[in-house]
């Protein structure tokens, strides 16, 4: 089937696949747990002016500053209503911290790596571009985040 080395999070003679689950809208999704620096509670998050409208700003994480993704703009989703508190996901690229503004983080889950899928050609565009693919789960699809596509804004014009 699928080579391990395109299953994230996976090492050879794995046979499970771990992530950290969230929501983002109403998508359940999973980031590879080797992926994860943090997951934050609500925090204080200071604009950046003159940034994409994807960068929420920047936050604090024990002295360290943190560029915040909204990742419902990054999807290209709406909006989170007014007043909802959203958790972050810290996650590293290139030596530097970055947090996932997601709506809700659920819980680390080990799944089979054999049930894991290609993205379905389904899928909605928002989605496939940010996601390595899927596992079902009991009628609801978890769609796996590939954290490097998500955090690569210099490829974009």
């Amino acid at each position: 089937m699928s080579d391990v080395k395109e299953r994230p999070g996976l090492t050879a003679g794995d046979d499970q696949q771990v992530l950290v689950t969230l929501t983002v809208g109403s998508q359940l999704c999973g980031v590879p747990v080797l992926a994860v620096r943090d997951v934050l509670g609500e925090q204080a998050i200071t604009r950046i002016p003159l940034a994409p409208p994807e960068i929420a700003g920047s936050l604090n994480l024990r002295g360290r500053i943190v560029t915040a993704i909204d990742l419902r703009r990054r999807l290209r989703l709406p909006p989170a209503p007014p007043g909802q508190r959203l958790m972050s996901v810290v996650a590293e690229q290139g030596g530097e911290l970055y947090a996932l503004l997601v709506d809700q983080v659920s819980e680390v889950m080990s799944l089979d790596a054999a049930t894991f899928e290609r993205n379905p050609p389904t899928l909605e565009r928002n989605w496939a571009d940010f996601s390595t693919g899927i596992f079902r789960l009991d009628g609801r699809l978890l769609v796996v985040l590939d954290v490097g596509r998500l955090l690569a804004f210099s490829d974009e014009a």
